[in-house]
């Protein structure tokens, strides 16, 4: 086997409308690592109210693949395709999984007062707390420490509760 095919990089797979649990189980059969970004909810019923684990981002499974394992994920029963950007199959760094897994993981924060502008549209990076190093663009600000983050890599806003104080923003190249 080739370096080329040894290596592995995330990707994002689209899968059939509701089925991301079943394409992770898929996954975790062909023991292909995978990650399945989950979030509870409460679900309320007529009769009754219940938390539900549900995907992050509906319709989407990251994988960490390697080439000779990118044709056998597509085989699946529930993989529709890959998330394309630019043509190909779209990469997804490392420590954009690791964000993701970390902000999972995020609770309360304390909060605090920053002098720094933030505006839709500018680039920003998280510089403290579990989701430090994830950059993205900011898309809205809903009061002082809830802000939506659009990552462009995957084509996904989210809305996080942040301190202003944990972003920082990214200075924009001259052309």
């Amino acid at each position: 086997m080739t370096d080329k095919q040894a290596h592995k990089q995330w990707h994002v797979v689209y899968t059939r409308s509701r089925a991301e649990k079943k394409v992770l189980r898929e996954l975790h059969d062909c023991k292909i690592e995978c990650f399945l970004p989950m979030q509870k909810q409460l679900r309320q019923w007529k009769d009754r109210k219940k938390w539900v684990e549900m995907p992050l981002i509906p319709g989407y499974c990251f994988v960490n693949i390697s080439r000779k394992e990118y044709d056998q994920v597509l085989q699946l029963s529930n993989v529709v395709q890959y998330l394309r950007f630019e043509r190909k199959a779209a990469i997804i760094s490392e420590q954009e999984i690791e964000a993701l897994q970390t902000m999972l993981h995020q609770f309360d924060f304390e909060v605090a007062i920053t002098m720094e502008n933030f505006e839709p549209g500018k680039r920003v990076e998280v510089i403290k707390g579990p989701m430090v190093g994830l950059k993205g663009e900011l898309v809205e600000m809903r009061g002082k420490n809830k802000f939506a983050l659009r990552l462009e890599q995957i084509e996904t806003s989210f809305l996080v509760e942040i301190p202003a104080h944990y972003l920082s923003a990214v200075p924009e190249l001259k052309k």
